[in-house]
């Protein structure tokens, strides 16, 4: 009987199926590691600086929102006739130096696509020129005077919408030699089949969401409306006809500033003072910039927190055009008209002191103000309510957002960089907002950003670039209110001039 010698003895076959199970284990464990660090880890780039943390780092925005990088540039190709040549620009967008992406934009790779969206810089930087001089400068934690929040959110509406809008248009677009992204076969699937249904997909769903806007007036630039989109999309609120006032529907205001928040602490926050607590009022902001409670990166969002509690509010640019002899006199006419509600500066420092402004941080009523109601009324209890169950289960869940019943005299530092004036921006400069309503400008041009170094605030001129026709007679646009004996607008035009030399100072 011959011998089969290429038969395994039983040990070998053994070791062959453990060989066999060794390697199975081991292309199951890569696969698996593959599988993480591609569709599950997720990777930012990271900055050692405060500011430039501040100008680009992720805050978890990209995760649930974000655009892939190669569509972000492809769309100013697709649409040169509603961008211009400027691209992204044309929505107020900055760009500093060399930067790839705008102020206000970060980049983190989730499911193994660079996304890019919106951090808090977006709408916390501000520009200015002076008179004669065409250099643009820019001021950290001002309100961001240029961006036309309300433009975008209708640019990506009426993309989502396009016809035109589709797979072999993005491909072609991402391929083109202006935008680089030279895919290969399976990129250009991935591209085609995939990235394409879901951007469309995503820029329906916030036409869906966001119809209401059509029906708005124009925010224009440097103003958004805070709350509403915030409850169709967090909340899925009815924001039909039926369900929101014309006062509701239109409470578009101004950007606040965001230097020197520790002071602020404990201070009513928001124009309606609807919440005390300044991690609370950042991470709603956050939430309105695109992150969601499960995306949310806080460690990110308490490096912003952290530089903000401190930083310095701006030094007007042009001190050698103070008369001080007139600010000197500004001051005592503040400190019996505006410090009561605003807090003033003493020894050389802004003194946020409640105890000695009683009124500092304080709702004054609405009846009181008399200013627009839009803004407050678009904030309502049941939103408050809604809001007060964000993050349940969480240290930071919100606690304290309630429904007011007016609006918050805020500290005034660095109000040369705040224009324009009253929480709606209705007013173009400090010296306007000290007149009688009858007697402000009822039609202005803000988007501007020259300086009126006399009247402080900016230059309101038809022909400036970006001008925006601003009728103040439009819902939610009223420059009524913050007038009357108590408020200042029956000085004197020497006293009011010296008020505003002052508050240059601040």
């Amino acid at each position: 009987m011959a011998l089969d010698l290429d038969r395994l003895s039983p040990v070998e076959q053994a070791m062959s199926r453990r060989r066999r199970w060794r390697w199975i284990i081991i292309l199951l464990a890569a696969a698996l590691l593959i599988w993480w660090l591609v569709f599950v880890n997720q990777y930012v780039v990271a900055y050692d600086k405060p500011i430039d943390h501040f100008r680009h780092g992720s805050i978890g925005s990209e995760t649930a929102n974000g655009l892939p990088i190669l569509v972000f540039k492809a769309l100013p190709v697709l649409y040169p006739d509603r961008m211009g040549p400027g691209g992204w620009r044309r929505f107020g967008l900055l760009y500093e130096g060399d930067d790839e992406l705008p102020v206000g934009f970060s980049r983190r790779v989730v499911t193994g696509v660079e996304r890019v969206w919106l951090n808090c810089s977006v709408c916390h930087v501000g520009t200015y020129r002076l008179p004669g001089q065409t250099e643009e400068h820019y001021v950290y934690g001002a309100p961001s005077n240029n961006l036309r929040l309300y433009d975008l959110i209708r640019f990506f509406i009426d993309v989502g919408r396009d016809p035109g809008f589709s797979a072999d248009a993005l491909v072609n677009a991402i391929d083109s030699d202006a935008v680089g992204g030279n895919l290969n076969f399976v990129e250009r699937a991935v591209y085609r089949y995939i990235v394409f249904p879901r951007v469309q997909g995503a820029f329906l769903v916030l036409g869906r969401q966001l119809a209401f806007v059509e029906r708005q007036e124009d925010w224009g630039p440097g103003r958004v409306d805070t709350f509403n989109p915030y409850k169709a999309i967090q909340f899925n609120f009815p924001m039909g006809p039926d369900s929101i006032s014309e006062a509701a529907l239109n409470g578009a205001a101004d950007y606040p500033s965001i230097w020197m928040q520790r002071p602020r602490e404990g201070i009513n926050l928001h124009w309606d003072g609807n919440n005390s607590s300044v991690a609370e009022r950042n991470l709603s902001a956050a939430l309105g910039a695109g992150v969601t409670p499960v995306t949310v990166d806080r460690a990110a969002i308490r490096r912003v927190e952290d530089w903000m509690w401190e930083l310095p509010a701006p030094v007007f640019p042009a001190a050698d055009r103070i008369d001080g002899g007139k600010a000197r006199r500004g001051e005592g006419l503040f400190t019996a008209y505006c410090a009561g509600c605003h807090g003033m500066k003493r020894d050389g420092a802004y003194d946020y002191s409640r105890r000695r402004y009683p009124g500092l941080g304080q709702v004054v009523p609405l009846p009181a103000i008399a200013t627009d109601p839009g803004r407050w009324a678009s904030y309502t209890p049941a939103f408050a309510g809604a809001q007060n169950m964000l993050f349940a289960g969480y240290p930071w869940r919100f606690q304290h957002f309630r429904k007011t019943n007016g609006y918050v005299g805020q500290p005034l530092d660095g109000i040369w960089a705040r224009s324009p004036y009253l929480h709606n921006g209705s007013v173009p400069t400090l010296r306007d907002l000290l007149e009688p309503a009858a007697d402000r400008p009822a039609v202005w041009f803000r988007g501007g950003d020259m300086l009126d170094l006399d009247r402080v605030g900016y230059r309101s001129d038809p022909g400036a670039a970006g001008a925006f026709r601003y009728d103040t007679s439009r819902p939610g646009n009223s420059h009524k209110g913050h007038e009357g004996a108590a408020y200042g607008t029956a000085l004197s035009a020497s006293d009011k001039d010296a008020l505003v030399e002052y508050m240059k100072t601040l």
